[in-house]
């Protein structure tokens, strides 16, 4: 599949320059034909039955080893969530940290994943590093680390500022045990999980799947406590008796997820080409250099699909003139930054289109 042809797949391209793919992907013909097809399917034959039930199965196993094989991994590490919040929150309910305990994370962490941390009980350490580059931030991370710390709780591509944070380093130099956020990262850039502990997954964002899909990576099952036991979680379960939980992570699956989104997910991860990330890689450079020479660009080069950005007027304003242009980015709160994602749909006239804009 070339260029053109994966392009096509997204009717709304032919409209506008979408470059929001941060906050929800693209959808794809296939992708809504897959969710529709359910939905047409549920209409006439209903939601219930040994073959209906069947057919979820399948679609939850099929889904969890696709998962599995974007970030290198085991797919009976993989549990499915509705979101990378749900991942957070999946881990941090799990490791029943106390007051004493200490979790290391940035300033520059979107709600999904800081929200679920100041919401564990532990003490948090902030490292300021939304000013930062790469590798100060890295130096950051570490110098907030003590013996008290229990948790690193980062992201792997900052949402604000689109940095691409080398996680793996953080995890090799500290030894302990890392929360990585993926929202940003998986279907923008290569992942593999290697050493890493806890890794959460978006559906909606770079993967272009149906919203309310993710999934998070566990390496250690036993490690971590079922905080929130779903119909999923059990293996076996006796009334008035104690569960036996799933073997592997589907004992974190928080519960159900729609047939359609199932498939809507594996459909829209199959469409990916094979050139996907050396296409971002490209067009986020481009986007980098067409924006320096009008705007102040937030973003290092050589990170991943977001290019952060500093407009001369205020940018709400700018991002509600650039949609009334059909140009979709979208504004950082509490930030004078504007934010365009640009994924491997993305052409050179998207690109040209959001500099002239400005």
């Amino acid at each position: 599949m070339n260029f053109d042809e994966a392009r096509a797949l997204f009717p709304l391209l032919e409209r506008v320059a979408y470059l929001n793919a941060g906050t929800f992907g693209p959808l794809a013909r296939p992708t809504a034909d897959a969710i529709a097809g359910q939905l047409r399917h549920d209409l006439e034959h209903g939601r219930s039955g040994k073959p209906y039930i069947d057919d979820m199965a399948a679609a939850r196993t099929a889904l969890r080893g696709l998962v599995a094989g974007l970030l290198a991994a085991a797919p009976d590490r993989v549990s499915l969530t509705n979101s990378t919040t749900d991942g957070c929150n999946i881990v941090l309910a799990g490791l029943g940290l106390r007051p004493e305990d200490e979790i290391v994370t940035t300033d520059a962490e979107h709600f999904g994943l800081a929200g679920p941390v100041f919401a564990s009980g532990a003490t948090v350490r902030v490292a300021r590093v939304r000013d930062l580059g790469p590798e100060e931030t890295l130096e950051a991370i570490v110098a907030e680390v003590t013996p008290r710390t229990r948790l690193l709780a980062v992201s792997h591509v900052l949402w604000t500022t689109g940095i691409r944070l080398d996680v793996h380093a953080l995890k090799e130099r500290t030894r302990l045990p890392v929360l990585v956020d993926g929202a940003q990262s998986v279907g923008a850039v290569p992942v593999e999980v290697g050493a890493l502990d806890y890794y959460t997954v978006s559906g909606q964002k770079w993967l272009c799947g149906p919203d309310s899909t993710g999934a998070l990576y566990v390496a250690d099952v036993e490690g971590l406590r079922v905080a929130r036991p779903s119909y999923f979680a059990q293996e076996s379960f006796e009334p008035g008796g104690r569960y036996v939980p799933r073997p592997g992570a589907q004992r974190f699956d928080p519960g159900w997820l729609p047939p359609g989104s199932l498939k809507g997910l594996a459909t829209a991860i199959a469409l990916a080409p094979a050139w996907c990330f050396e296409r971002v890689r490209e067009i986020a450079a481009r986007c980098r250099e067409a924006l320096a020479e009008r705007v102040e660009v937030i973003t290092p080069p050589d990170q991943a699909g977001l290019v952060t950005f500093r407009p001369e007027d205020d940018a709400e304003a700018v991002t509600a003139q650039l949609l009334a242009q059909r140009v979709v980015v979208r504004n950082l709160p509490g930030t004078p930054w504007v934010r365009a994602s640009c994924g491997w749909w993305t052409n050179d006239e998207d690109v040209e289109r959001l500099a002239c804009a400005l």
